[in-house]
């Protein structure tokens, strides 16, 4: 499971930072790809990693400023020209599927893959036997949600030499064990699964927020996650104006991440109006709140 930051500014390109897009890689996992954001210059982002735009699954978009969706149209049709065939679904706020039909219709553009378009309130959006995702409302100039990714726990490692001690041979026999099944012996010996498995492996959970103040429901998305990726459009010094433009701090995402336990903090999302320094400057004041802090650049790629 990998994170790859296409796009980390803030509101317009730069010749520094695209606009907002941050992909979730996991191709281990299922083999996909999940997106979320896809501003303008999305695709051209992608042309610089090894990602296949086939391989995108779902996009979670967060809000519907064009920073964060005006890429949107052009991936979609570029999917289709790169010989993209699997479903593709989109989740959003309300506003996202009318979006999407009005740009592909003018443009007459034809997808060879089926999409599906899903607009909702909050909650639960997707889950399935590997992951669940949750939507939580946030505070920006319109709605806008944060994400939270949670992988559901995995059986715990079968103890092989165990089963061979008890003369249970390598077969389809460990698959049904592995999985919590019960086997039956010649001799008539129920063998459970449950007892030749060591602790469950306890599943990573990823939190993305969109664009928002700092807020009470950030409490929620952030809590006990292994990675929290937080915006951090100004400088410490800077909260009046984050607050007057929906945005965060640097200091207000630390503080987020110090207060619920999370385990690495990156911060992206950055205005344009810091260069240079005041880059070092924003990670540093960040850093001295929450030392597990790293600051998102343009392609950057994390294990997780």
């Amino acid at each position: 499971m990998n994170v790859l930051f296409l796009g980390t500014g803030a509101g317009v390109p730069s010749k520094q930072r695209n606009v907002s897009s941050t992909a979730l890689e996991l191709l281990e996992e299922r083999g996909t790809v999940w997106l979320f954001d896809c501003g303008e210059g999305t695709q051209h982002q992608i042309l610089h990693t090894t990602l296949k735009p086939r391989k995108i699954e779902k996009i979670f978009i967060t809000h519907m400023h064009g920073d964060h969706i005006f890429g949107l149209p052009g991936l979609l049709g570029s999917r289709s020209f790169q010989g993209g065939e699997d479903p593709l679904k989109i989740y959003g706020p309300k506003g996202i599927a009318q979006f999407v039909k009005a740009a592909l219709s003018h443009s007459q553009t034809n997808l060879r893959y089926p999409i599906e378009v899903i607009e909702g309130e909050g909650g639960t959006v997707f889950e399935d036997g590997q992951f669940i995702v949750e939507a939580i409302l946030l505070e920006h100039g319109l709605p806008s949600y944060g994400y939270r990714i949670i992988e559901k726990d995995k059986p715990g490692t079968l103890m092989a030499d165990r089963l061979m001690a008890a003369g249970i041979k390598p077969g389809p026999a460990y698959q049904a064990l592995k999985e919590g099944g019960t086997i039956k012996l010649e001799d008539g010996t129920l063998i459970r699964g449950a007892d030749y498995l060591g602790a469950p492996k306890k599943g990573r959970v990823i939190a993305i927020a969109g664009d928002t103040r700092s807020c009470p429901q950030l409490t929620a998305l952030a809590a006990n996650a292994d990675v929290l990726i937080h915006e951090a459009t100004f400088s410490g010094d800077d909260g009046r104006l984050a607050y007057e433009y929906y945005h965060s701090t640097t200091i207000q995402a630390a503080e987020l991440a110090r207060e619920n336990r999370v385990k690495q903090l990156i911060l992206t999302h950055i205005s344009a109006r810091y260069q240079g320094e005041q880059v070092d400057m924003l990670l540093n004041e960040a850093q001295k709140v929450f030392p597990d802090t790293r600051l998102a650049e343009d392609l950057l790629r994390i294990e997780i």
